[in-house]
C-alpha cells in the first residue's frame, strides 16, 4: 500500500504541476534498471522533463498500473508483458518500441568455482539454483521457458532453490553468492564484476528477448511521455545502453542464437506450482 501511495502520489504532481516542471511516471521491469536511470536523467538535462522511474518485475508493475489507474509508460523486460498489457488496455499499441534486445545466458559466480559449463550441469546434484518468479519476473519465465524446451525442467527443478521478485534481484542472487547459478540475461554479467557467463548452445534459445516501451492510457501528458520513449530508441539513448553492455540491434542479438524467435509470448503450464521451500 505504501508504494501504490507513493506512485498515486507522483502522478498528483505529474497531473498539477501547472506552470512548474514537467513530471511522468514509468513503470519498468527492472531488467533496464541501470541504463535506464542514467537515461532519464540525461533526457532531463535536455528537455527539463523530470521521469520517476518505478522498477520491479515486469507483472508486478503492471498490476500496480492496473490498480492505480496511473503512469505514463510501460516499459516492461520482455514482450511476454507487453502482449499482456495491450490485451489488458493498459497501453496504446501503436506506441510500442523496441529499445533494447535480451539474450538467456547462465550467470554464474566470478571463477565459476562449480564448473558449469553446459544447460545440463544445473541438473546435477547438489548445484544449487535461482531464477525470477515465472509469475511475475520476464526473465524467470524465460528461464521456465527454455528448461521446458530443452526437456530438463524436471531435472533442474528440484534443484531451483529461490525465485526472485525481479530481474535486479535475480541478479543479485549470484553477485552475493546466494546460489551457484541463475538463468538470466547476459547483461547482468556488466552489471556486476563478480558474475561470470556460461553462453546457452544457439539452438538451446527458443526465443530472444526485447525490452519494449509504450505509452499509458492513463496518461496526461501523451506528448511528455512519447519524447522519453523517442529519446530511448535514438542514438543518444542507445548509447547509454550500449555503455552498460545491452545488445540495441537485432542483428547483433541474433550472433548468440541465429535462428531464435524474437518476441512473442510464453504462457507457463498447466503443471506449474509456485516454489514452495
Amino acid at each position: 500500500m505504501l508504494f501504490l501511495t507513493g506512485v498515486l502520489l507522483l502522478a498528483a504532481v505529474g497531473g498539477c504541476a501547472g506552470g512548474g516542471p514537467k513530471t511522468i511516471t514509468a513503470f519498468c521491469g527492472s531488467a533496464s534498471k541501470p541504463a535506464m536511470e542514467e537515461a532519464a536523467r540525461a533526457f532531463e538535462q535536455e528537455t527539463g522533463i523530470k521521469v520517476y522511474l518505478n522498477f520491479s518485475g515486469s507483472g508486478t508493475m503492471l498490476s500496480q498500473m492496473k490498480i492505480s489507474q496511473s503512469g505514463d509508460l510501460y516499459i516492461p523486460g520482455s514482450p511476454d508483458y507487453m502482449v499482456m498489457a495491450e490485451k489488458d488496455g493498459v497501453v496504446d499499441p501503436d506506441s510500442v518500441k523496441i529499445i533494447t534486445f535480451l539474450v538467456p545466458a547462465i550467470l554464474v559466480q566470478e571463477g565459476n568455482p562449480q564448473n558449469i559449463q553446459k544447460l545440463s550441469d544445473l541438473a546435477r546434484p547438489g548445484i544449487e539454483v535461482g531464477i525470477g518468479n515465472p509469475e511475475a519476473v520476464c526473465v524467470g519465465l524465460y528461464a521456465y521457458e527454455i528448461l521446458e524446451y530443452n526437456n530438463l525442467l524436471s531435472e533442474v527443478e528440484s534443484n531451483i532453490v529461490t525465485h526472485a521478485e525481479s530481474c535486479s534481484k535475480t541478479a543479485t542472487l549470484i553477485a552475493l553468492k546466494s546460489v551457484d547459478a541463475i538463468l538470466g540475461w547476459r547483461v547482468f554479467a556488466s552489471w556486476r564484476d563478480t558474475i561470470d557467463v556460461v553462453y546457452l548452445e544457439p539452438p538451446q534459445i527458443p526465443r530472444l528477448a526485447y525490452i519494449p516501451g509504450a505509452i499509458s492510457t492513463f496518461t496526461e501528458d501523451r506528448e511528455s511521455a512519447r519524447k522519453f520513449l523517442d529519446f530511448l530508441a535514438s542514438p543518444k539513448g542507445q548509447e547509454i545502453f550500449q555503455k552498460f553492455g545491452y545488445i540495441t540491434t537485432e542483428s547483433e542479438a541474433k550472433e548468440f542464437t541465429p535462428d531464435a524467435q524474437i518476441g512473442g509470448e510464453y504462457q507457463l503450464p498447466d503443471t506449474y506450482k509456485p516454489l514452495i521451500r
